[in-house]
């Protein structure tokens, strides 16, 4: 029998390898703008930022340009990792009552929900500090694609029809997103002219602007929060009787701040402070350092128990301390001390799972009893796509990278038509329950699922990885990064495995349903049938299911320096790679 003339491919895609770039990121308009600004000179945090800003007009059903953007940013010069907390706060004149009246208990859809819109501000300060180029190059391809119209793809697609009726709730949605009284079809041209004029506002801002680069950089960043767009969104919330004031925009600011990180064997994995849910991931990781998983062997039913009920017990603490530090003592480093995941380890059962959420345990240095709502009533999920998100990484020929998980959904809150899009809806990650880490309160920011993170091996740059989806992102993200350190596959092989997630939890968006363990259907029956046994409440996914999230990921080689990109085909993502 005559030899192959190539071996059997280990993944559908390849896997992308460059010495001077790579770009992975969750749409191909995305990839290609971060690659025109590398080409012409940026680092790779300017390429990160015209992607982001690109990524939200392409994928604007779950995307805000006016967002939020929690971002990770990696120093070579330094060896360091920085956080940019691109996360909104409450506005001060948010009235909790009136929240829970028109909400039923929980925080309701619409304009009220909306929290500052960090995304520009983020974007703009990560070009300061971090960048080099101007902002109207930054923002000149989103500019460029809300000008000219993007060709509507398939997910785009089926969100819009999906959720046809919630944009026509809103005649400024409905007059956007359903154009022609229809949800765009595939092919064609999806146009956002307003938001393109909101845009160009800022840059002709900055170009009007004397000064240095930081003046004009400034000057993009007023014309949004004390200029016309501000007005603008404070005239829409007066007239809708919403809660944002011209004074809650202009006050508004994205600090630089430490990340936070654990150890993981020969990797340190660092994520955004505990206003984010990245700290699930980092306890996860702990929890398993003390378990062989090599030896339990991939995707076993042993294995997908094991990790999926590290992360129950993570997210028990999730629940139980994490919200926005500023406002909650959060034990963050008892949380990721070693003596504590060995205690939490000790708390799983090899042949039982937990069947519904643990309570959460009790981390050193935690000054306070944990929530638990196991004492509450939470309604049971149905069927349908959570509010959802976007990443994009870029590693620069210096070693400089960006990690970056961009979001805000359109279908929940109404476009304000000055604007052109939507403002942060991400409020519905607010709790109303009494005592909850992540209770609403004036100039609190929300408990965030979007959660970049970096990994560092001997403080050199290893890896960034991230993905959509809602509370599946540090598990997906997890078995991305395991599928390459614990069993040597290569990037875009570990991103193309099947997937599994657990959801025995109350749903970090409002209402905050209880899910169950989802599996995708690629895997075999018999281990389907081991988990179920296991007491794992099972319920399949499709393959290549959307809900287990769009892993996007760029590794370095640690003995060629060579970068090796890949990108999920769950969705529409991209990987570029020179």
């Amino acid at each position: 029998m005559p030899r192959p003339e190539t071996p059997p491919r280990p993944s559908w895609r390849p896997t992308l390898i460059g010495k001077r770039y790579a770009i992975a990121c969750g749409h191909y308009l995305g990839a290609a703008a971060a690659a025109r600004i590398l080409e012409r000179g940026g680092n790779a945090v300017d390429a990160g930022v015209t992607a982001a800003m690109a990524l939200a007009v392409v994928q604007p059903d779950i995307v805000s340009f006016s967002g939020v953007a929690p971002t990770l940013v990696y120093q070579k010069r330094e060896r360091a990792v920085h956080s940019l907390a691109g996360l909104g706060y409450w506005p001060q004149s948010t009235d909790i009552e009136r929240l829970r009246n028109e909400g039923g208990g929980v925080v309701p859809e619409g304009l009220l929900r909306t929290v500052m819109p960090a995304a520009p501000a983020t974007h703009i300060e990560a070009l300061l500090h971090f960048g080099t180029i101007s902002f109207e190059e930054a923002a000149g391809a989103a500019h460029e694609i809300a000008r000219d119209g993007f060709a509507a793809y398939p997910v785009f697609v089926r969100h819009i029809e999906k959720y046809e009726e919630k944009y026509k709730r809103w005649p400024s949605s409905a007059a956007l997103y359903l154009p022609g009284g229809r949800p765009p079809r595939v092919g064609e041209i999806f146009r956002q002219a307003q938001l393109a004029r909101s845009i160009e506002g800022m840059m002709q801002a900055e170009r009007k602007t004397a000064g240095n680069r930081t003046a004009k950089l400034r000057a993009a960043r007023d014309y949004y929060y004390k200029g016309p767009i501000a007005d603008a969104i404070a005239a829409f919330h007066r007239e809708h009787r919403g809660f944002v004031t011209k004074e809650d925009l202009s006050g508004f600011t994205v600090p630089v701040e430490k990340s936070i990180s654990c150890s993981h064997k020969a990797h340190q994995i660092h994520s955004c402070d505990v206003w984010c849910q990245g700290v699930s991931l980092l306890q996860s990781l702990k929890i398993l350092e003390g378990v062989n998983l090599e030896a339990l062997g991939h995707n076993t039913p042993a294995y997908i128990h094991m990790i999926g009920e590290a992360f129950n017990l993570a997210f028990a603490d999730r629940e139980g301390y994490v919200g926005d530090p500023r406002f909650v003592d959060v034990p963050v480093a008892g949380m990721l001390s070693g003596e504590y995941a060995a205690a939490q380890l000790g708390r799983i059962n090899r042949s039982k799972a937990f069947g519904t959420l643990p309570l959460a345990g009790k981390p050193p240095g935690a000054q306070r009893e944990a929530f638990c709502p196991a004492l509450l009533s939470y309604p049971a999920a149905v069927p349908g796509a959570a509010p959802d998100t976007i990443y994009c990484c870029v590693v620069d020929a210096e070693g400089n990278a960006y990690s970056a998980t961009l979001s805000d959904n359109a279908r929940d809150t109404p476009v304000i038509p000055e604007l052109g899009g939507t403002v942060s809806s991400r409020g519905a990650q607010g709790r109303l329950e009494a005592g909850h880490p992540s209770e609403v309160r004036p100039g609190k920011r929300p408990r965030l699922t979007p959660s970049p993170a970096i990994a560092l091996r001997d403080g050199e740059f290893f890896m960034g990885f991230g993905t959509p989806g809602g509370d599946v992102q540090t598990q997906a993200m997890l078995q991305v990064y395991l599928n390459i350190t614990e069993f040597g596959m290569t990037v875009q092989e570990a991103i193309e495995q099947p997937r599994f997630g657990t959801f025995i939890f109350p749903n970090s968006f409002s209402p905050h349903a209880i899910g169950k363990f989802n599996v995708e259907g690629r895997f075999p029956q018999e281990t389907v049938r081991a988990l179920k046994s296991l007491g794992h409440p099972v319920e399949l996914w499709s393959h290549l299911a959307p809900a287990a999230g769009a892993v996007c990921a760029i590794k370095r080689d640690s003995e060629t320096g060579w970068l090796h990109a890949g990108a999920d085909p769950r969705r529409e993502a991209y990987a570029i790679a020179w």
